[in-house]
């Protein structure tokens, strides 16, 4: 499985997203600090999800980033993140 693919299964179990959109950006990053040969490292997502309903930005991110903190610990670089409340 793609680490794509483990992003989208991932928050897609943890909030049963409205909508939800995984970019690979990696291609963007050649040769910059984190990236690597394959591509992978930097990722984009953007999630609507009734769980965020009342809780502030920094909450979501906290919550996002708590669903991958083994991949953020594993292969992660960057991940850019735009959510909001369904």
């Amino acid at each position: 499985m793609t680490l794509k693919a483990t992003i989208e299964e991932k928050l897609t179990q943890a909030f049963s997203p409205t909508t939800l959109t995984v970019i690979d950006e990696s291609d963007k990053h050649s040769g910059h600090a984190g990236w690597r040969e394959g591509g992978e490292t930097h990722f984009r997502v953007e999630v609507v999800s009734p769980a965020f309903a009342g809780k502030s930005r920094v909450q979501i991110h906290r919550m996002i980033n708590e669903a991958l903190s083994t991949e953020l610990e594993n292969g992660i670089h960057a991940l850019a993140i735009k959510a909001g409340a369904a």
